[in-house]
């Protein structure tokens, strides 16, 4: 059943075509990941879906009766406490609570059946297991929820939303506020929300483990394509591939038929052919090879080898107005480490980053450095340092005084920042641009060490990517805070786990601490046991369930096998030469009208087949 309808949607911000024609279907229960480009619209179609924005044309229908949910754009704030701020995400139960003061007695029994219907009694319960996932304890759930920082506020509104259990839920990149332990607490929980959601996110981890779907805004049109993110890249990148091989084949045809009409132009006899050739050319469909935008790259200096240990740490506390947040930190880093740390927020990671990059002194302990050792030190609130009014090319100039303009600006190309942005105030600067200023900034040195907290939260998908393949090539050390799982994974090959007050060696991988931390959130308690009469109904219901599936993929199999057939018949006449004679103008137009049907066909079986496929494979069938 169709949950979610868009067609024809166009929509214009600012004088800019965001959406031109967008269409995008989502079916009860879908979960469809939402990617493109910075500033490609994608939260503009979300604040249209919501009703907060009209469209210039087209059509958005949610099914009726559906009920969507979202997270509010304003942190909650007030003396409710945690739990009772989440439970104001289902106002129906709240009403039929308070219907119970002053319903006629006839009525009471009504109430009291839907209220057994949705649970109710269960609510604060299931309310405090959100919150517990993202970071609240039980003494946190407890408190005002006008007491916690704009971040913590946020994650208390996106329990709000979670605890909803709509049919449809909108969110707009969700891990922005998280650490990775509530990151991964988030997949898991996507991954088995029974409802649908549409879900912007620049993280790769959540779009390839909680969604089935990707949708991609892109020129201002939307194509969905089936699996997560990882099946997205591998679909384009084959399709790109049969793009760029048509484009040339038909590239090949023109030049063919322009030789032609080159050579005999001039001649009478052959005057009415190649006036036919002409014609034939202007006809031929426009094929465009296939387009990427400019890659993009970062690049980080080669700093001067150092022997190891660069940087030791011995029996250290560190904290602030002499109160230990850290204690007996007995730690060394060596000249090639890969560091991630894990630990929930609050711990104490930015804590011990500080500490290492010489921004915090030692409470007690020493801290033994390499003598020429230099530190690069990234931290998201240092965007709130920068100075609205200068540009990125001031700022550079004031980090490396002696340093050339030609160097200055070279060290700003490294990470993106052209000779058109260079000079842009800071203040005009996207996220992700002061994002890419910070990093040149924290390497303008060619760092041994480099200390990353929390480097992509503004980064799209591309230049998180690029910042991957750049700290591969990092010959430095790297300690890495990320609530990006895909980073993680790729970067690091050690862990340190700061909890209980300390930072010890995690001899785990991210895969292992996944696990502990689902084993933790898991309720006490013994599984439900088991019978063989289950398991044998719930094979046969599985093996009922899939028929369907099987045949979906066996019919778009075929009819693709078909259009293929029927595609190289027709290719075949048009290559030809005697189809281009006079008097069969309207056979060509026939065939290439024919053609561009066939590739519609085509590319709707293939997305079909794609996507019973894709839940075969997911049910194990």
């Amino acid at each position: 059943m169709s949950l979610l309808f868009l067609r024809d949607i166009s929509i214009r911000l600012g004088g800019r075509l965001l959406l031109d024609g967008a269409d995008l279907t989502i079916e009860a229960g879908r979960r469809v990941g939402l990617v493109g480009r910075n500033g490609a619209g994608k939260s503009t179609l979300l604040r249209a879906i919501q009703g907060l924005i009209t469209p210039d044309g087209g059509t958005i229908r949610l099914a009726a009766g559906a009920r969507m949910a979202t997270v509010a754009q304003e942190a909650p704030a007030g003396p409710a406490t945690l739990v009772d701020t989440v439970l104001t995400g289902d106002p129906e139960r709240l009403a039929l609570l308070a219907a119970l003061d002053t319903a006629a007695p006839q009525r009471l029994g009504e109430i009291h059946e839907r209220l057994r219907a949705i649970e109710a009694d269960a609510a604060p319960a299931r309310a405090a297991a959100i919150l517990a996932g993202l970071g609240f304890d039980a003494e946190a759930q407890a408190r005002p929820v006008g007491s916690f920082s704009g971040g913590w506020r946020m994650r208390v509104a996106l329990a709000t939303a979670l605890f909803a259990n709509p049919d449809l839920l909108l969110l707009d990149e969700p891990t922005n506020h998280l650490d990775l332990e509530a990151t991964l607490w988030l997949e898991t929980w996507l991954s088995r929300f029974p409802g649908a959601a549409l879900i912007v996110s620049h993280d790769r981890g959540l779009l390839d483990r909680a969604v089935d779907a990707i949708a991609h805004l892109d020129r201002a049109r939307l194509s969905l394509t089936p699996g997560g993110f990882e099946a997205f890249v591998r679909i384009r990148t084959e399709r790109a591939e049969q793009q760029a091989q048509a484009a040339a084949k038909l590239t090949e045809q023109r030049a063919h038929m322009q030789a032609f009409v080159d050579r005999f132009r001039a001649k009478a006899s052959k005057a009415r052919q190649a006036q036919a050739r002409v014609k034939a050319l202007a006809r031929l469909p426009v094929i465009e090879a296939v387009i990427e935008d400019a890659p993009t790259r970062f690049a980080f200096p080669a700093p001067a080898r150092l022997a190891p240990p660069i940087l030791a740490l011995e029996r250290v506390s560190a904290g602030y107005d002499g109160r230990a947040v850290l204690r007996n930190l007995s730690l060394t880093v060596d000249a090639e480490d890969r560091i991630a740390l894990l630990g929930a927020n609050g711990n104490g990671k930015s804590t011990f980053a500080k500490l290492l990059a010489g921004r915090l002194d030692p409470l007690a302990g020493e801290i033994r450095r390499s003598a020429r050792l230099a530190v690069g030190y990234f931290a998201q609130h240092q965007a709130e340092e920068l100075i609205g009014a200068d540009s990125a090319l001031d700022h550079m100039a004031r980090a490396i005084p002696r340093a050339s303009e030609t160097i200055q600006r070279a060290q700003l190309a490294r990470f993106g920042l052209d000779a058109d942005r260079v000079g842009t105030p800071t203040a005009d600067l996207s996220g992700g641009e002061k994002a890419r200023l910070l990093l040149a900034l924290a390497t303008r040195e060619a760092p041994h060490l480099l200390i990353l907290d929390e480097p992509t939260n503004h980064l799209d998908i591309d230049a998180r990517e690029a910042l991957v393949r750049a700290l591969a090539e990092f010959e430095g050390a790297v300690l890495l805070i990320s609530h990006d799982p895909h980073l993680v994974e790729l970067i690091a090959d050690r862990f340190w786990l700061v909890a209980d007050g300390t930072v010890r060696p995690y001899d785990g991988d991210l895969d292992e601490y996944r696990a502990l931390l689902a084993e933790r959130a898991r309720p006490a308690g013994r599984e439900p046991v088991r019978s063989q009469r289950d398991d044998r109904r719930d094979r046969a219901e599985a093996r009922a369930a899939l028929a369907p599936l099987r045949r979906e993929a066996k019919e778009a199999e075929a009819k693709l096998a078909r259009l293929a057939t029927e595609r190289a018949a027709i290719e075949a006449r048009l290559a030809d030469p005697a189809i281009y004679a006079p008097g069969r103008v309207a056979e060509i137009t026939a065939a290439n009208t024919r053609l561009g049907a066939i590739a519609r066909e085509a590319a709707a079986a293939e997305e079909a087949w794609l996507m019973a496929a894709a839940a075969l494979e997911e049910a194990g069938g």
